[in-house]
């Protein structure tokens, strides 16, 4: 083991995108993963603001784009499918509910661990399940592979971090539920979006939503409902299914429809929404990026932005103190702490807006997003959702533990194809 050796759990988004800008600063990157290799499919994320700027700066930004779903926009729909309000995609410079840019997030985290090979090692199928740590590096043990010393060690592996609970404490800690519970599948089915993210609400707090995938006949599909905390077992797939199904037997518009074709989904998944908060991001020698430290929630849009951005940040800052951990994990709290304040920050109404309780919440929020596209209230948004999104992001020229280059200052277009 040497200093600059860095274990990463999670190959996400969070955990390619910090090994790319790591090994650009000179450091030995190892990147393990729970899954049997990079996760396919998934929603649609957003690239927005400096998250954006970030992918730029990567020389992926192109080839996001051109993967990129084709979507007109947002519609809130009634029982019937009647659009009760609708927000367009190039709405607030592009930056509203649907942004420019939305990619499927396993389409993102293909890019990104493209990016980072051949020189980033992977151990997939193994997770991580104890962490010692002293002066010197991290003892990590494996669950399959051999034991290891590394220098530092990086938690991105989401809200639910076995990084987080090894080295910080128990989930109750640092988890604040916001009463919801959401599902998102892919279904393959003739229903007609007409390019538009569509999302119906029903009494109870119950949304059902369809939005295009990126290959003909694919819906992106998800279920939501407000609920206080649920025993429910994480793995236990077919039983969330049918808890779903449950809540929303009643439900109108397309919702039999989709029920139906989450029977037999390939990527069902289900989780509650809740926000990650922390005092600080980092215990001696072990840090967290991404969801596993500030997890703001889908109803944010800012969730791939804050990994993006933080990858970047917590990459520099390691660079730029010549790995010394100290310095840059509290370089790192600074950058990134009012960013994570502003992008936590829920929109008007919270889960209430997203998931009204009653018919009249309902027309209330329907009524006020019809107003949000017009004058005034459209430039005042605007300015909040450029404000949300973007942070002046630092141009890192550090000399780097192996005599690395500057990174940050212009796109390395090489990169995707490394």
């Amino acid at each position: 083991m040497t200093a600059n050796e860095i274990l990463i759990s999670g190959a996400g988004i969070a955990g390619p995108a910090l090994a790319y800008w790591l090994r650009k600063g000179g450091f030995a990157v190892t990147v393990v993963e729970r899954a049997p290799e990079p996760r396919p499919g998934g929603q649609a994320v957003d690239l927005r603001g400096a998250g954006r700027t970030v992918i730029e700066r990567m020389g992926l930004l192109d080839r996001a784009r051109a993967e990129s779903l084709d979507q007109r926009g947002f519609a809130l729909v009634d029982g019937s499918g009647r659009v009760a309000a609708r927000m367009s995609a190039d709405s607030f410079g592009g930056e509203g509910i649907v942004s420019e840019i939305e990619i499927l997030r396993g389409d993102l985290a293909r890019l990104l661990y493209e990016a980072t090979l051949p020189d980033t090692r992977y151990l997939f199928d193994d997770t991580v399940t104890a962490i010692d740590q002293d002066a010197d590096g991290v003892t990590v043990t494996f669950e399959k592979a051999a034991r290891r010393r590394f220098g530092l060690v990086v938690g991105a592996d989401g809200p639910h971090s076995k990084v987080r609970a090894l080295a910080f404490g128990p989930e109750r800690d640092f988890v604040r539920p916001l009463g919801l519970y959401t599902t998102w599948f892919t279904a393959f089915d003739a229903l007609d979006l007409d390019g538009w993210f569509l999302m119906h609400n029903a009494p109870g707090g119950l949304v059902a939503s369809a939005r295009p995938g990126r290959l003909p006949g694919e819906i992106k599909a998800g279920f939501s409902f407000r609920s206080p905390p649920l025993a429910h077992d994480r793995r236990d797939i077919d039983a969330q299914k049918e808890l779903v199904a449950r809540r929303f037997a009643h439900v109108g518009w397309e919702a039999p429809r989709l029920l139906r074709a989450m029977r037999t989904a390939p990527d069902f998944f289900f989780d509650s929404m809740d926000q990650v908060r922390l005092d600080s991001w980092s215990r001696g020698r072990v840090a967290l990026l991404g969801d596993a430290g500030y997890c703001a929630t889908p109803l944010t849009g800012l969730g791939t932005s804050l990994a993006l951005v933080g990858a970047y940040v917590l990459a520099g800052e390691l660079a730029a103190a010549g790995g010394d951990h100290r310095i840059a994990f509290r370089r790192y709290d600074e950058v990134m702490r009012p960013y994570v304040s502003q992008a936590q920050q829920l929109p008007p109404g919270g889960a209430a807006s997203y998931a009204p309780p009653g018919r009249v919440g309902i027309r209330l929020r329907d009524l006020y997003m019809r107003q949000v596209t017009r004058w005034p209230l459209r430039r005042l948004l605007a300015a909040q959702f450029a404000k949300a999104g973007n942070i002046a992001l630092p141009e890192y020229a550090p000399p780097g533990p192996c005599g690395s280059a500057p990174f940050g200052s212009t796109p390395s277009h090489g990169a995707a194809t490394a």
